[in-house]
C-alpha cells in the first residue's frame, strides 16, 4: 500500500500504540500470510460457441426469449416418500410440520398415485420448505426494521434446488444444506430439543427464524453486533477475536435499524455536522453564533446563508460527539460505529441511549485493528500502517483511512443468543420487535412473501444530549 508522508507526533502517537497493543498482539498476528504469496499465471481463455455464450437465451422471430425455470418436478415414488418423511423433521428447526400438508400429499398418493397432482402438491411444498429454510417463515410486515436484503434467494435459486433434489433424490440432503452455518444456529436448535416452556420455545423459534433473515454464511471476517445485548463482536474463521460494549438508540423513532453494510474506511478525527432539530430546533445556532468564545471553546463553527440558513459543524477535538473515530459504512440511515466522549455511559447496564448509531468502547483500538486488517497483505506491513495511523491521529486532521479490503458489519436484533463466551442467554426486548415475529409463526403460513421491506428509512442523528 502507499504509505503518507505526515507530520510525526510521537507522544500522541505512543498513547495510541500503547493503546492498540491487545488488538495487535491478538488479532492480527494470526489472519495474514507471513509472505505475499505469488499470483498465478491465468488460464487461457477457452473460446466460447454462440451458445455457451448465451446459454439458455434464444432469438426466435428476432426477439430475445429466456427460458423460465420450472417450479414443478417428476417425482417417483420413492422421492415422495422421502419429502413426507422429511416433512415432520422441521420442528427440531423451529417451524411447524403442519405447514406442509403431509396428510394431503399422503392421501393424494394413495388415490392417484404418482403423475400430474402429486408432482404439482410435492413440488409446492417442496418451495415451502426451500423458502421457509433459506430465507425465514416471518414475513417481511413482522420484521420490523429489518433492511436487510437476504442474497440467498439468488445464490440458491428454488428451482435449482429442486431440480438437484428431485436428479440426485436426496431430498433431506438438500433441504439440510440450507440450514444457516453460524454455531449460533446450531445452538439455539440444541436448546429447543430440550425447551419444554412454550414461552421459551416461541423465543427461541423466534430467533432461529432471525438466523435465516440474514445470509446463510456471514462470511470469514465480520463485524457483528446484537443491538439487545449492547455487544460488537470482531470475528475472524469463526473465533471471536474481541468484543467491545456498544450503546445503541433510544426506544422510538430513533431505534437502531437491522443493517448488513460494508466498512469502506475508518475516519480519523470526525467532524460533526449538526442537524437541524438541533441547529435549529433547540436554538444551538443561535447559541453559536451570539457566543463565539463558548462557540470556540466546544469547537463548534456556524455559517449563516443569505437566506438565513444557520449550518453547525463540531471540529475535530476530544468532545466531538463522534469522539476520535468512526467507521465509515455508508447507508440510507446515516448509521455508523463510532467512539464518544461520554465514555462514563458505558458502565450503565441500559445503554440504549443514542439517536440510533452505535457508539463503540474501544473504538480507537477497533480504528486501528480494521486500518490493519484492511490494509496489510501480511503482517510485515504492520509497522508502517501504524506509524501512519498514529501520525494522522496525532495530527488532529479530518482523515479519511480507506480500507483496501472493505469488511462486512452485520446490525443484528437477537433477544436469545450466545453471549460473547458462547452461553446461551436471553436479553431484553428493548424495542418490541418479539411480538411480531411470534404472531407471525403463529399464524398460517404466507406465499408470495416479499424480499424487501417497505418500513420507512429513517435517517439517524446523534448529539451529546446523553
Amino acid at each position: 500500500m502507499t504509505i503518507k508522508t505526515l507530520l510525526l507526533s510521537g507522544a500522541a502517537g505512543a498513547i495510541l500504540l500503547a493503546g492498540t497493543a491487545q488488538a495487535q498482539n491478538s488479532a492480527p498476528e494470526s489472519l495474514l500470510p507471513a509472505t505475499k504469496a505469488q499470483p498465478a499465471k491465468p488460464a487461457p481463455a477457452k473460446q466460447q460457441s454462440v451458445d455457451e455464450a448465451f446459454g439458455d437465451i434464444r432469438m426466435e422471430s428476432g426477439e430475445v426469449v429466456q427460458e423460465v425455470p420450472s417450479l414443478e418436478g417428476e417425482w417417483s415414488v420413492e422421492q415422495v416418500e422421502a419429502l413426507l418423511a422429511y416433512i415432520p423433521t422441521v420442528a427440531a428447526e423451529g417451524l411447524n410440520p403442519a405447514d406442509y400438508r403431509a396428510d394431503e400429499l399422503s392421501e393424494l398418493l394413495t388415490v392417484k398415485g404418482p403423475g400430474g397432482e402429486v408432482n404439482r402438491m410435492a413440488s409446492e411444498i417442496f418451495v415451502w420448505l426451500v423458502e421457509d429454510l433459506r430465507d425465514g417463515r416471518t414475513p417481511m410486515e413482522s420484521r420490523r426494521q429489518w433492511f436487510v436484503v437476504d442474497p440467498d434467494a439468488d445464490r440458491l435459486p428454488t428451482w435449482k434446488l429442486l431440480e438437484e433434489a428431485l436428479a440426485s433424490g436426496d431430498i433431506a440432503g438438500t433441504l439440510d444444506s440450507l440450514d444457516p452455518v453460524h454455531p449460533d444456529y446450531d445452538r439455539l436448535r440444541t436448546e429447543l430439543a430440550s425447551a419444554k416452556d412454550p414461552a421459551k420455545r416461541k423465543l427461541i423459534r423466534a430467533n432461529m427464524d432471525r438466523w435465516r433473515w440474514l445470509p446463510q454464511d456471514l462470511g470469514k471476517q465480520y463485524l457483528l453486533t446484537n443491538v439487545p445485548e449492547y455487544k460488537l463482536r470482531l470475528t475472524v474463521n469463526g473465533r471471536i477475536i474481541k468484543s467491545y460494549r456498544t450503546i445503541v438508540g433510544k426506544p422510538g423513532r430513533t431505534a437502531t435499524p437491522q443493517l448488513a453494510e460494508m466498512v469502506e474506511a475508518v475516519i480519523y478525527n470526525p467532524t460533526w455536522t449538526v442537524p437541524q432539530s438541533i441547529v435549529k430546533g433547540e436554538g444551538l445556532g443561535a447559541k453559536v453564533l451570539g457566543n463565539p468564545g463558548w462557540a470556540k471553546a466546544a469547537g463548534y463553527k456556524a455559517t449563516k446563508g443569505a437566506n438565513g440558513w444557520v449550518t453547525v459543524v463540531q471540529q475535530p477535538g476530544p468532545q466531538n460527539a463522534l469522539g476520535l473515530m468512526k467507521l465509515d459504512m455508508p447507508n440510507p440511515h446515516a448509521i455508523f460505529l463510532h467512539d464518544t466522549p461520554s465514555r462514563n455511559l458505558f458502565a450503565q447496564d441500559n445503554r440504549a441511549l443514542s439517536h440510533g448509531c452505535i457508539r463503540v468502547q474501544g473504538a480507537r483500538e477497533l480504528a486501528m485493528t480494521m486500518s490493519l486488517l484492511g490494509n496489510a497483505e501480511n503482517k510485515d506491513e504492520f509497522p508502517a500502517i501504524i506509524e501512519e495511523v498514529s501520525q494522522i491521529t496525532a495530527s488532529g486532521e479530518y482523515t479519511r483511512y480507506a480500507m483496501e479490503k472493505q469488511w462486512p458489519v452485520y446490525i443484528t436484533y437477537f433477544t436469545m443468543a450466545s453471549d460473547v463466551d458462547g452461553v446461551m442467554k436471553t436479553f431484553g426486548d428493548i424495542y418490541d420487535r418479539d411480538a411480531p415475529v411470534l404472531a407471525a409463526l403463529d399464524a398460517p403460513r404466507q406465499s408470495n412473501r416479499a424480499r424487501e421491506t417497505s418500513e420507512e428509512v429513517v435517517e439517524i442523528v446523534d448529539d451529546m444530549q446523553t
